[in-house]
């Protein structure tokens, strides 16, 4: 074998191993941007069951409320209004690629806790509704949804974190610059949060 042919088959022995190499690294950035997305998917789940578990205590509660406060009907018109535009929103996992379609769904999920609220005010009006049995177990599993719903979206802005971390890193950001890896949105606090309440006696 002369040496010219051995010098060939070593540099493309070395160009093999590189570019071996090269290929096997990339695809274990891709598969750990794959793993990144799964959990942001998996944590939107979770956000998804809470708020669907919370959309189906609201129209017990809203007949509970009924039967004592007929005269409230402004209040349970705002619920049941804010319920069905929760409803009527096509929420998918595409949501989660659109800050746009995103905003908006907080946003109805933050009009719907807003109508619940003043729902919950307006039985401390009614001693008697106060005292009844299926108000304080819907308002109790109410009251329990609305801790799970916190904690979910803290879950999820979490792993979307680590997501949106794993993507903006080297080498993340440059293989999700060819495979279509995008960051995604955080629930963020309700505009006017960062305002103390007035307290007046």
């Amino acid at each position: 074998m002369s040496k010219g042919m051995i010098i060939a088959l070593v540099v493309i022995g070395a160009i093999t191993v590189i570019g071996l190499g090269v290929f096997m690294w990339g695809t274990g950035v891709y598969n750990s941007l794959v793993t990144l997305d799964e959990g942001v998917s998996s944590a939107w789940s979770q956000v998804e069951n809470q708020y669907q578990r919370r959309a189906d205590l609201i129209p017990n509660l809203v007949a509970t409320v009924q039967g004592f406060a007929q005269q409230e009907k402004e209040v349970l018109l705002g619920v049941t209004e804010a319920r069905a535009q929760v409803g009527r929103m096509t929420v998918t996992k595409e949501v989660l690629n659109d800050p746009e379609a995103f905003a908006k769904f907080q946003a109805a999920q933050d009009n719907l806790s807003s109508a619940l609220q003043r729902l919950l005010v307006v039985a401390e009006n009614y001693p008697q509704l106060k005292s009844n049995e299926n108000f304080l177990s819907l308002q109790t599993q109410l009251e329990g949804t609305e801790n799970r719903i916190a904690v979910a979206r803290k879950d999820f802005n979490d792993v979307v974190q680590s997501y949106n971390t794993g993507l903006r890193r080297f080498p993340g950001s440059l293989i999700a610059g060819f495979t279509g890896f995008r960051e995604k949105p955080y629930f963020k606090a309700k505009e006017g949060t960062e305002n103390a309440p007035q307290v007046k006696f």
